[in-house]
């Protein structure tokens, strides 16, 4: 699974309910989040309960887990992530840095996308 996947979905529901987070980015597009499940693109899914995240990608891709302790989430896939302040760092080199209802995803192809939560809804380009 694409690690923007997690950090899009993540940005969604992390300007919604926990900053520390950032969102699963499963390419452009709009995400909305309703309750602990944010849902995305092409079938893209994100369910949170307690420390746990499960995160469906596109096109019916198989479930991520992801556990968090603290400021460290490590993920089914072998990915872990820390966060420090508004910024969510990747083992594979990718970033996730918020500032009020923005979200800026840097990926491993250097490339930085721009998610914006207004309420519920986030569009990611």
């Amino acid at each position: 699974m694409d690690a923007r996947i997690f950090l899009a979905l993540l940005a969604a529901s992390a300007i919604a309910a926990s900053p520390a987070l950032a969102q699963v980015y499963q390419g452009p597009g709009a995400y909305s989040t309703y309750g602990n499940t944010t849902y995305g693109p092409n079938g893209a899914t994100q369910q949170t309960y307690g420390n746990q995240t499960y995160v469906q990608g596109q096109n019916g891709a198989p479930t991520t887990t992801y556990s968090t302790y603290g400021s460290q989430t490590y993920g089914s896939n072998g990915t872990t992530y820390s966060t420090h302040g508004n910024t969510t760092y990747g083992s594979n080199g990718t970033t996730a840095t918020t500032y009020g209802n923005q979200t800026y995803l840097q990926g491993q192809d250097g490339k930085v996308r721009t998610c914006s939560t207004y309420g519920q809804q986030t569009y990611c380009d």
